[in-house]
């Protein structure tokens, strides 16, 4: 992204080069929580209450970009959520059940690829064309922030269980969030769970832990390094190397969630657009929005997006940012990085028939 101190790279397509999604940053808001439901009874394993109402959504800030403007009002229903983003251990549940296989564990499609970019576009180099994902790669000397591509680099064989290359691995990590997974990985762990990702309206509620004004998950106080609220970037950015650490080394929020700023950025159900909200904005209050009916950003010239939220262990107040609440970010699907992750929703109806049938995690 161009600008240094509110923006991370923008996201960009497995499909152009495999060099895949990165991030945008923005802004916080007043809100107000409305006519919140009671819980139903019990929640299932690892997942909190998150009571639904009305709220503002969005950022009107000095940070917020225009991409979080206007702010607007929105009312979602009660639903449950992971307390924490999906760790390596319950991916590797998944896995071990299902046989499946990643997106960064899949050899690219060169004909899908080709299809995606513009006519008479040179086929890329032989030995981009293996399983991988793009790693976060310190350098010491100063860089122009607007330059992501001097931080991030393609490395074959990285994926959910490589997630630094393949000569590293998740051992000792099964409390870490899994990274390296695409849009698709997380809804397919989703399914199989008996939930979905969260809308982008949901995820911002719930952020906001029932607080009238909370840009961060440590309220209107700025980043304390002395007693950190959040897995943040500490330091010149991006001087030094840095990854994820564990879920739930961080106070959790007012619903009692944990690292929804900084850590691991997180997929969400919508489609990314720039002019989402000022089209919500326009319809009064929106009831339970589940985002566009399709993509489209300039900035990815036409490439489908979806949105990613909370920022990650990237995100500092000086280079980025996207930890705050109302921050939003394009990242391509078929994509994922080091620094890319997922929680999930499971809906009352979808607890009560979990609950009534067999087999699966809880």
């Amino acid at each position: 992204m161009p600008v240094v101190t509110t923006s991370l790279p923008m996201s960009v397509p497995r499909a152009t080069l495999l060099v895949a999604s990165l991030l945008a940053c923005s802004g916080p808001s007043a809100e107000t929580v409305r006519q919140p439901s009671l819980a139903p009874g019990d929640a299932p394993p690892g997942m909190v209450w998150v009571p639904g109402g009305e709220y503002q959504m969005g950022g009107d800030d000095a940070h917020a970009s225009d991409v979080e403007r206007p702010v607007h009002r929105v009312r979602v229903d009660g639903f449950f959520l992971d307390a924490h983003t999906v760790t390596n251990a319950r991916f590797e549940e998944f896995v071990q059940a299902t046989g499946y296989v990643t997106v960064a564990e899949r050899t690219p499609d060169v004909e899908g690829l080709m299809a995606q970019l513009p006519p008479g576009t040179a086929a890329p180099d032989a030995a981009l064309l293996v399983p991988g994902s793009l790693v976060f790669t310190p350098i010491a000397t100063a860089v122009d922030l607007r330059d992501w591509s001097r931080w991030w680099s393609w490395a074959p064989g990285a994926d959910w269980r490589h997630p630094e290359g393949p000569q590293s691995s998740i051992e000792g990590k099964q409390d870490h969030p899994v990274v390296h997974v695409a849009w698709e990985d997380a809804v397919a762990w989703a399914t199989w769970a008996g939930r979905r990702l969260p809308t982008e309206a949901e995820w911002e509620f719930a952020a906001r832990g029932g607080a009238e004004r909370s840009p961060h998950t440590w309220g209107d106080a700025a980043h304390d390094p002395a007693q950190p609220q959040a897995h943040i970037y500490e330091g010149t950015f991006p001087a030094h190397a840095a990854a994820p650490t564990r879920v739930g080394r961080y106070p959790p929020n007012g619903y009692g969630l944990h690292d929804m700023s900084g850590n691991v950025w997180q997929w969400t159900l919508d489609w990314y657009r720039p002019d989402t909200y000022a089209v919500d904005d326009r319809r009064g209050v929106v009831v339970n929005p589940t985002g566009p009916a399709a993509s489209l950003d300039p900035r990815t010239e036409g490439q489908p997006a979806r949105v990613l939220r909370g920022g990650s262990y990237l995100c500092n107040d000086a280079y980025c940012r996207g930890y705050r609440v109302s921050a939003r970010s394009p990242g391509a699907p078929d994509s994922g990085t080091s620094h890319i992750g997922f929680r999930t929703v499971m809906t009352v109806e979808q607890w009560r028939a979990r609950k009534g049938s067999q087999g699966g995690p809880a």
